[in-house]
C-alpha cells in the first residue's frame, strides 16, 4: 500500500543515515583526539580507571624527583666519608712515621692538626640543598613509593637514610685509663696502645686500669685486640655502683671474651678495676688499643686527643678505630645509594608500564579507525542518496491521477 502521509521507507532510511552519521561522529572524535575513550560517556568504567592510573603516574613521577634528589643528597654524603677516610689514612701514616726514634713530633704534629682542620673542613661543607647527612645532625626520610592496594587505599613509603656522625666537635679529654694501664702516656688517659708478644715472648702481657671517677653516663670505650672491636658505653648504674671500677673491670672483661680475641684475661690481684691481658696465641703478637669517647663527642671527637708529641703510641690505636668509623659511613652511604638507584629505575620502568597499560585501554587504533571512516563515508553517501529516492516515492502517486 502507497500513502502519501506515511513514508515508511523514507523512515527506514533517516533512522540509518542518523546511525551512520553517529558513527562517522564517533569515528572523527577518536580521530581527533586519539582515544576511543575520550570522556565518561564513552565508557565510564573503563575511563575512571584510566583517570586512577594517570594520577598514580602522576604522582610516579614526583617520587622520581624525589629519589633523584635523595640520590644528589646521598652521593655527597658518600664523597665526604671516603674523603674523610683518605684523610685519616695519611693521618695514620705521620703517626706511623711518630712512633720511630729520632723524629720530630712536633713537626708531625703540625701535618696531623692541619689534616684534623681539613677533614673538620670537608665535613661542614658536605650538605646538599641545606641538608647535611655526615655532621651527626641527623638522617632524613626520601619518598620512594605509592602503593595501592585492593580497595584503593594509598599509602606512600619512604626510604630512611640514617646519619653518621663524622664531625670532632664536643670532644673532652679525661684520663679514664689509669696510670696502671700499658701504653697511657704521663699527661693523657684518653687513649692507649701498646702490643704483645706471641706467648713466651719477654712482653706477652699488658695491664688496662679504668677511673670511672672522669665518666659520665654515655661515655664510651673503644677496645681493639688484634682484628677484634668492641665497645663499652657506661651507663648510670654502673658508675652508681659501690666500686664502679671494678664493675667496669667485669664487663669489659665479659666483653673481652665474648668478643673470641685470642687473649686471656684476668684481674689485677692488687687493684679490681685493673685487668690484666695475656696473648694466648702462641705464634703471633697480638696489638691492643684503647680510646675514649665522651657522650657528647662527635663520631671523630678522638681526634682532638691525638697527640704524637706526649703519646705516640696511644694515637695509632686510637686512628684505625677513627678509620673504621669513617670507613663504615662510606659503605652506609653507599649502600644507601645504590637502594636509591635501583629504585629510581624500577619507578621510572613502573610509570611507563603503567602509561602503556593506560594508552591499552583509551588509546583508539588508528589503522582500523582509517578504515572505519572509509566505510562510514560511504555508508553516509549510501544512506543519503537512499533517504532521497524514498522521499521521491510518493511522487509516483501523481501518475495515478493523471
Amino acid at each position: 500500500m502507497s500513502s502519501i502521509l506515511t513514508n515508511n521507507s523514507a523512515m527506514v532510511a533517516l533512522q540509518t543515515l542518523k546511525s551512520v552519521n553517529s558513527n562517522l561522529a564517533d569515528t572523527q572524535s577518536q580521530i581527533s583526539t586519539g582515544k576511543k575513550v575520550a570522556d565518561a560517556k564513552d565508557n565510564a568504567a573503563v575511563w575512571a580507571i584510566s583517570k586512577t592510573m594517570e594520577s598514580d603516574v602522576q604522582g610516579f613521577k614526583t617520587i622520581s624527583e624525589s629519589l633523584s634528589l635523595g640520590e644528589s643528597t646521598v652521593s655527597v654524603a658518600r664523597q665526604a666519608s671516603e674523603t674523610v677516610t683518605d684523610l685519616l689514612t695519611q693521618m695514620k701514616d705521620k703517626i706511623v712515621s711518630a712512633q720511630g726514634d729520632n723524629v720530630d713530633t712536633a713537626k708531625i704534629q703540625t701535618d696531623i692538626t692541619a689534616l684534623k682542620d681539613q677533614i673538620e673542613s670537608v665535613v661542614g661543607a658536605a650538605q646538599f640543598n641545606g641538608l647535611n647527612l655526615v655532621d651527626g645532625s641527623g638522617g632524613t626520610s626520601i619518598l620512594a613509593s605509592l602503593d595501592r592496594d585492593s580497595t584503593g587505599a594509598v599509602n606512600a613509603n619512604s626510604i630512611t637514610i640514617a646519619g653518621q656522625d663524622l664531625s670532632t666537635g664536643g670532644y673532652t679529654a679525661a684520663a679514664v685509663f689509669g696510670a696502671g694501664t700499658d701504653g697511657v702516656a704521663a699527661d693523657s688517659g684518653d687513649s692507649f696502645g701498646f702490643s704483645m708478644d706471641a706467648t713466651g715472648g719477654t712482653s706477652d702481657g699488658g695491664t688496662i686500669e679504668f677511673d670511672a671517677t672522669v665518666l659520665a653516663a654515655g661515655d664510651s670505650i673503644e677496645l681493639q685486640i688484634g682484628d677484634r672491636t668492641m665497645t663499652y658505653t657506661a651507663s648510670a648504674e654502673d658508675l652508681a655502683a659501690t666500686n664502679p671500677n671494678e664493675v667496669i673491670a667485669i664487663k669489659v672483661k665479659d666483653m673481652i671474651e665474648q668478643s673470641g680475641a685470642d687473649v686471656t684475661v684476668d684481674y689485677a690481684t692488687a687493684n679490681p678495676g685493673e685487668l690484666a691481658i695475656t696473648n694466648a696465641d702462641p705464634a703471633n703478637a697480638v696489638s691492643i688499643s684503647g680510646q675514649f669517647s665522651n657522650a657528647g663527642a662527635g663520631g671523630l671527637g678522638a681526634l682532638d686527643g691525638i697527640d704524637v708529641t706526649t703519646g705516640a703510641a696511644a694515637a695509632l690505636g686510637t686512628i684505625d678505630g677513627l678509620i673504621d668509623t669513617a670507613i663504615d659511613a662510606a659503605s652506609a652511604f653507599g649502600s644507601a645509594q645504590s637502594r636509591l638507584e635501583i629504585q629510581s629505575d624500577y619507578i621510572s620502568t613502573l610509570s611507563d608500564a603503567m602509561t602503556s597499560g593506560i594508552g591499552g585501554m583509551v588509546d583508539a587504533n588508528m589503522e582500523e579507525t582509517s578504515a572505519r571512516l572509509q566505510a562510514l563515508q560511504v555508508q553516509q553517501q549510501l544512506a543519503t542518496q537512499s533517504l532521497s529516492m524514498a522521499n521521491s516515492a510518493p511522487q509516483s502517486i501523481l501518475s495515478l491521477f493523471g
